[in-house]
């Protein structure tokens, strides 16, 4: 809004929004042919109210944009590594950039993640739990497997070892 010198009041509610956020889009991208073109990668950061991902602006924000990732607060409150919510954030791209093996690994540990959330989310409630229901409750580990400590990186490889021991 103050790149673009418009005012972000009630008068800009409903219909310009989007041409704004597109315009800062474009504008992040714009390059220069005297510093030799090139590209640039915009990065918007929406904070919700209550983790509401259906509020116009994000949406707008969400149309325009190539993919999102949500984090979760609560994820931090429950002393989690793991603050991605997989269950909502997504990229255009894919898995279509994914190199095989990591798509294989990915795809199990994705519903692998999503048993663990729902479980989760079912335990708090219940208390008499069967017997696959109690094993996976006992890999509380879960979540923290693809973290990483600060400034670490790890090599694909590793990343798959670690992520898909569960599978071999």
């Amino acid at each position: 809004v103050l790149l673009l010198r418009r005012s972000s009041g009630r008068e800009t509610y409903p219909g310009d929004v989007f041409y704004l956020h597109s315009r800062l889009f474009e504008r992040a991208a714009k390059s220069s042919s005297r510093l030799g073109e090139g590209s640039m990668i915009a990065l918007p950061i929406v904070e919700t109210q209550s983790g509401d991902a259906s509020v116009y602006i994000l949406t707008s924000v969400i149309c325009i944009t190539d993919g999102q990732i949500f984090l979760s607060p609560i994820y931090s409150m429950l002393e989690l590594d793991l603050l991605l919510m997989w269950g909502i954030s997504v990229s255009k791209a894919g898995s279509a950039t994914q190199i095989k093996a990591m798509k294989q690994v990915a795809s199990k540990s994705k519903l692998e993640l999503a048993q663990f959330t729902e479980l989760e989310a079912f335990a708090q409630f219940a208390f008499d739990l069967d017997k696959a229901t109690q094993d996976l409750a006992q890999d509380q580990q879960l979540p923290k497997d693809g973290s990483e400590g600060d400034y670490e990186r790890r090599e694909i490889p590793l990343q798959g070892l670690e992520g898909g021991s569960r599978f071999l």
